[in-house]
């Protein structure tokens, strides 16, 4: 639902006597006028259950605004936001969807494409991230131990392995454990004298998983 000009297409499923739909239909609406983006089409779940059936829609408004995908309450700006957003804004949408409860909804959109899963590495390379997020994200990598999905982030989790901050490297050990592959083994073994005695303790712990 994107062109190649990156303005993304939008899906609109409304009920009748939806308080927020109407706002978010205008909205659309003058998005659409605008270029912003590049089709609308509205759904009323009313007449066709069916077609809100297929895409899983349980309230309204249910809005999917390229590969993103929101319910309840969006204002203008923020609907523009994600607009402008559709390329490279993996890992800002994963985190909203986490901030407001929606494990779900993040672990559907990652399912739905896995190289969504590298992007999420740059909420792990930040202490600073909101724990819940944090927790989150940690929760959708681990999802794919042993997977092909979490395999390909070999390099870019062996990066982080050194990372500066011992929170960072931690996290880092504890996926590369969970790889399952031997390539892991070097990197890990690298930390078994780290400064920091929680990633220390991680780092063994991968590599005995990795022996296992």
């Amino acid at each position: 639902m994107a062109h190649s000009n990156r303005i993304p297409d939008a899906l609109l499923f409304i009920t009748p006597g939806c308080p927020h739909c109407p706002s978010v239909l205008q909205a659309l609406s003058d998005m659409l006028k605008e270029g912003g983006i590049g089709k609308l089409t509205v759904v009323n779940v009313a007449v066709h259950p069916e077609l809100a059936e297929e895409q899983g829609v349980r309230s309204a408004p249910w809005i999917k605004l390229g590969p993103y995908t929101f319910t309840g309450a969006m204002s203008a700006s923020e609907l523009r936001h994600w607009a402008l957003n559709v390329e490279g804004g993996t890992a800002r949408y994963v985190e909203y969807l986490l901030k407001q409860g929606g494990y779900k909804m993040a672990a559907a959109f990652v399912a739905e494409d896995t190289k969504r899963l590298g992007p999420l590495l740059s909420i792990v390379a930040d202490p600073s991230a909101n724990l819940e997020v944090r927790l989150g994200v940690s929760a959708l990598l681990e999802s794919y131990a042993g997977k092909d999905a979490l395999k390909d982030l070999l390099q870019e989790l062996a990066v982080l392995s050194r990372h500066q901050d011992h929170r960072v490297r931690a996290d880092a050990c504890h996926l590369l454990g969970l790889t399952g592959i031997e390539a892991a083994k070097a990197h890990l073994a690298a930390r078994i004298n780290d400064e920091s005695s929680d990633v220390r303790e991680i780092a063994k712990e991968a590599l005995e998983a990795l022996d296992n």
